[in-house]
């Protein structure tokens, strides 16, 4: 049972990779663009979005390598925690009155990924 899991966990975090840098990325860069923000503020921004594609890939990667070979059980850990504390950043700034956070997917994927993941260790 903990194998499926860590295997839902990593097809949730790969998902939102996939829909976060492509989808999300196209919307998200095409609102930067649009902005008159500092072309090296635009740049940076266009990095700090696409670093959270980048930890979900690796979120789900893996995951899936620890499902593969339970032994690597503590190559989730970091993994886990930083889903885990994601969530709660999402969860904190939304209520401090950033309420729009609770309608984006970010706190979820990342709370779902964390508590299945944490369910399916060895």
């Amino acid at each position: 049972m903990e194998q499926w899991l860590l295997i839902i966990a990593a097809l949730i975090a790969a998902g939102g990779a996939v829909f976060h840098g492509y989808v999300g990325g196209k919307i998200y860069l095409s609102n930067i663009s649009a902005s008159d923000l500092d072309p090296l503020m635009g740049s940076l921004s266009a990095v700090s979005w696409q670093m959270f594609t980048v930890f979900l890939v690796v979120s789900g990667g893996s995951l899936i390598c620890v499902a593969i070979e339970p032994e690597w059980a503590l190559l989730a850990h970091p993994v886990l925690l930083g889903n885990g504390l994601g969530a709660l950043l999402f969860l904190s700034l939304s209520l401090l009155g950033h309420s729009r956070l609770l309608k984006m997917p970010g706190m979820y994927l990342m709370g779902a990924t964390a508590l299945l993941g944490w369910l399916g260790l060895p």
